[in-house]
């Protein structure tokens, strides 16, 4: 949406995969850290004037602006990754308390 764009099929296709419990660890990792350099640069790829642009999100044409669409990224992958290591004290912790 920051680049003036829907979602692609791919994106849509990943978002339906989130869940999915048969994929591994591994997997899991390498996805993170290849959206993490993907989406790196392509914040850093917007110039400071182009924080100010028009931008809609979504199917109800959601007005906002680029700047406003990368703090609720950044918004969304904090709270992604607090659920993730949450997630993963809680196992950690389930781990100790079974051995």
């Amino acid at each position: 949406y920051a680049e003036g764009k829907t979602l692609s099929k791919e994106q849509i296709s990943r978002m339906k995969t989130e869940l999915d419990p048969q994929i591994s660890r591994a997997s899991v990792f390498a996805e993170l850290n290849a959206a993490f350099a993907e989406s790196g640069t392509r914040i850093r790829a917007f110039s400071s004037q182009a924080l100010c642009e028009a931008r809609t999100v979504g199917r109800q044409q959601m007005p906002t602006t680029v700047a406003g669409l990368l703090v609720h990224v950044a918004d969304h992958t904090q709270r992604h990754a607090g659920q993730a290591i949450t997630t993963a004290k809680l196992l950690k912790g389930l781990r100790r308390e079974s051995a």
